[in-house]
């Protein structure tokens, strides 16, 4: 059973990570370092979300696109962090399969339901990016469909956590999904190279250098910057609160462990 992330207890013959990673695992630290974090976190995405809308804002508009090119300042930011989220959960997968990490659990659940935010974030604006320009809300497109099973995936995890009463079966079940499906990520990635799509090939990180214009590259980074900032403080705070859940949990049960006796 993987250990409850609210005990710093380390299980006999279980290798843990060493330096700071093996600190942070206690909880008390852990809460103590969200405290000090999450305003800095807090600040710095209102920041960046306020720099990145001023640039998109005052950026030129497409030659052909036109002012529909602002849709791309949310779209592949949210493409972007809807990957990035899952390979999140996939280093604390391993952390829970390979370590025990006392608070990997922990945060492959409080990941799930963001991920599945931001991907579905990227599916609605591609859809409304893709109306003018295709002609169409949708189409069965070898990227499209691929981001779209990344989301079910996401909704398969978040299920996972709800099935099980079990939190150690359901860290175990999440993270054997999560490794196992990780295979969605290359293919998403490389989805434009190995078949004919309407997206283009990638044109930010690419040998030869960046293929996008300046004025629009400054906004599109800074909202990329932005939107990996509001990650970390969401994220951050849903692991803090599902380290109180679980202890309030644990005092319940004891409580009423000591009630029946």
């Amino acid at each position: 059973m993987a250990p409850d992330p609210t005990s710093a207890n380390v299980l006999p013959g279980v290798v843990r990570p060493v330096g700071w990673l093996t600190r942070l695992a206690n909880p008390a630290t852990f809460l103590h370092f969200a405290a000090l974090a999450l305003p800095w976190f807090a600040g710095t995405t209102v920041l960046l979300f306020a720099v990145g809308l001023a640039l998109a804002l005052a950026s030129p508009p497409d030659y052909q696109q036109g002012l529909t090119v602002l849709i791309m300042y949310l779209h592949v930011p949210a493409a972007w962090l809807a990957m990035m989220v899952y390979m999140v959960m996939t280093a604390s997968a391993l952390g829970t399969v390979v370590w025990r990490h006392p608070l990997a659990d922990a945060a492959q659940k409080a990941a799930a339901p963001l991920g599945a935010g931001f991907t579905l974030i990227c599916l609605a604006t591609g859809s409304l990016w893709g109306k003018p320009m295709w002609g169409t809300w949708w189409v069965w497109d070898a990227r499209l469909t691929s981001v779209l099973i990344l989301f079910l995936i996401y909704l398969g995890l978040v299920a996972i956590w709800q099935v099980f009463e079990d939190q150690g079966r359901a860290a175990r079940a999440a993270a054997i999904f999560t490794l196992t499906a990780v295979v969605i990520i290359p293919i998403i990635h490389f989805s434009v190279v190995w078949w004919n799509t309407l997206h283009q090939p990638a044109s930010v990180f690419r040998m030869g250098g960046p293929s996008v214009a300046a004025a629009m590259l400054r906004p599109l980074m800074t909202m990329a910057l932005a939107f990996t900032a509001l990650f970390f403080t969401l994220h951050l705070m849903a692991v803090r609160n599902e380290i109180l859940r679980r202890r309030l949990r644990r005092l319940a049960i004891l409580r009423a462990s000591g009630e029946e006796r």
